[in-house]
């Protein structure tokens, strides 16, 4: 897989399918679990029909950890290229301040770390997402 990153605003805004939402809660690093998967990863998913990819961030960052008062920061645009396909993203940096109710959806549990968990879905993707911060 090959992963390249760009400053904001180079890839437009309507190549751009999905977020992702690297965030902390009180100074540690907010993870989630998948109902069907047994380790973590960072919040995002794809972009809605009509959706800015702000509000694709907004919502996924609710939807996946139940925050509801946050600051939310664009850091960069990226793409991964897989089997000759490539697809792209948007970065973002959440600091969250306050959570609601996790929403009935695919996630199973929230959990707060100190440093990002070694064990994570995506871990060709997150840990260089991460280390952009």
């Amino acid at each position: 897989m090959l992963i390249q990153f760009y400053d904001l605003c180079l890839i437009h805004e309507e190549k751009l399918k999905f977020a992702v939402i690297s965030a902390v809660y009180k100074g540690k690093w907010v993870y989630v679990r998948h109902k069907g998967r047994k380790i973590q990863e960072i919040a995002g998913g794809y972009r809605e029909l009509g959706e800015t990819i702000v509000d694709t961030a907004k919502r996924e960052l609710f939807e996946e950890t139940g925050g509801i008062e946050y600051n939310l920061y664009p850091i960069c645009d990226y793409s991964m290229e897989y089997s000759g396909v490539r697809k792209f993203g948007r970065l973002f940096f959440a600091r969250i301040k306050e959570f609601g109710q996790l929403p009935n959806s695919e996630i199973s549990e929230v959990k707060w770390y100190d440093s990002p968990p070694i064990n994570l879905t995506y871990i060709e993707i997150q840990p260089k997402l991460c280390g952009m911060l």
